[in-house]
């Protein structure tokens, strides 16, 4: 949110809203918003926090997936001061998605995408492991396609901390196993002597964590970090997708 620079009352475009974790405090500031998802279940939930603060006048919701034609069903063109996707560039037609934020948008436009190993995996353990982790580069092609379109993007990265909690040590096999993909399957014994060796009491056990489920009584002696590249630009003249 601080990244996004909003000027007092300017509205908003936020693309994959999701339940509205960025959308309700905007509008909570004053940020008239178009909150936008494919998910009719995560605009049900936004639907509850709406009524739970109080923000039917700030908050449109609106069902939008990235490849719906935007022409028919999504917000007009110079819709919104600021159109922005923050973590959810979902598609396959990345030119497609930033061209019509970049329509849609009269002043700034900016998203947010991975920008090293996907947040599924814990790159210090999978390092530790010796297991093998495809690094994103969408950010990559995301600035160049930009570059392209005639717009002068800025980057500026930072990191969220993520913690993973379980119960027991196989609990958190069976968890972080997930990350045992795409020829790393072999590698479950050293996991379970990674996290025998390096899990801790969690002095937080059992109250809510990131997404509300209570914490597990234990977690590793590491943060696991994910980092981001937030990219802004000033929206210009480009053909839409």
């Amino acid at each position: 949110m601080k990244l996004l620079a909003l000027k007092p009352g300017e509205s908003v475009l936020d693309m994959g809203c999701g339940a509205g974790s960025i959308a309700i405090p905007l509008a909570q500031a004053g940020h008239p918003v178009i909150a936008a998802d494919f998910s009719p279940a995560m605009l049900g939930t936004l639907d509850a926090g709406i009524e739970y603060y109080g923000l039917e006048d700030r908050i449109t919701p609106l069902e939008l997936a990235w490849d719906d034609d935007w022409d028919l069903v999504g917000p007009v063109a110079k819709a919104v001061d600021v159109a922005f996707a923050s973590r959810s560039v979902t598609t396959t037609n990345l030119k497609g998605a930033l061209a019509k934020l970049n329509r849609t948008a009269r002043r700034r436009c900016a998203v947010t995408m991975v920008a090293n190993s996907s947040p599924r995996y814990d790159l210090h353990l999978m390092n530790a492991i010796g297991a093998s982790v495809t690094c994103s580069n969408g950010f990559v092609y995301a600035f160049n396609i930009l570059i392209q379109m005639g717009a002068l993007p800025q980057v500026t990265y930072f990191e969220s901390p993520r913690r993973d909690t379980f119960n027991s040590l196989e609990a958190g096999v069976a968890d972080f196993s997930r990350m045992l993909e795409h020829g790393n399957e072999d590698k479950v014994d050293r996991l379970r002597d990674y996290i025998a060796q390096h899990m801790i009491e969690n002095p937080h056990a059992g109250e809510p964590g990131s997404k509300g489920v209570p914490q597990g009584r234990y977690m590793l002696d590491h943060v696991r970090k994910v980092r981001w590249a937030f990219i802004a630009w000033e929206p210009v003249s480009a053909p839409s997708s």
